[in-house]
């Protein structure tokens, strides 16, 4: 089993909703969801900058899928709440479901870099991230605090609320 952490975002319909979906969806396919952070107001940052603002947040999660499986599930969590796979980077979407870390792996294929490329240089996932964990730091040992503190302004990210989410299931 590793910890892993991923990004959820959202800027289409009930942005909450698209959320606490994501959680949902990943628990019924055996992710553990340990943790989970506040949400986040943010704006748009990459090519698409004339979209609704996003929901962000950042869940720790316990699996013993392989960093591809849970790519994939990732993916398939994004589709099932409508995402387009096909659309535009970084176009406006109901459903973003970010691999961000996972243990203390390093890996970059064409499908998959891990840790993310953008963790540190994004306030929408440093933020939520240091939330669950604010001495996290990735593999090479960068403290992702440092990375949030070198940050230049912009990238607006104000904590809104916590994200309400059903208690899991309990087996037994």
């Amino acid at each position: 089993m590793r910890i892993g952490y991923l990004g959820l975002g959202s800027n289409v319909g009930d942005r909450e909703a698209h959320l606490r979906a994501a959680i949902e969806l990943l628990r019924e396919r055996g992710v553990e969801v340990e943790a989970v952070s506040s949400a986040y107001e943010t704006e748009p940052v990459g090519e698409v900058l004339d979209q609704p603002d996003f929901l962000n947040a950042a869940i720790r999660v316990r699996t013993d899928l392989e960093p591809g499986a849970l790519l994939d599930l990732c993916k398939a969590v994004e589709a099932a709440r409508g995402r387009a796979l096909d659309a535009p980077r970084h176009s406006p979407r109901s459903l973003d479901v970010d691999l961000l870390l996972l243990g203390d792996l390093e890996l970059g294929s064409d499908r998959l870099t891990l840790p993310h490329p953008e963790v540190t240089s994004r306030r929408f996932v440093l933020a939520p991230l240091l939330e669950l964990d604010p001495d996290l730091t990735l593999p090479d040992g960068t403290r992702l605090a440092d990375a949030l503190a070198s940050l230049g302004p912009g990238q607006r990210a104000e904590r809104v609320s916590a994200l309400q989410i059903d208690p899991p299931a309990q087996s037994g």
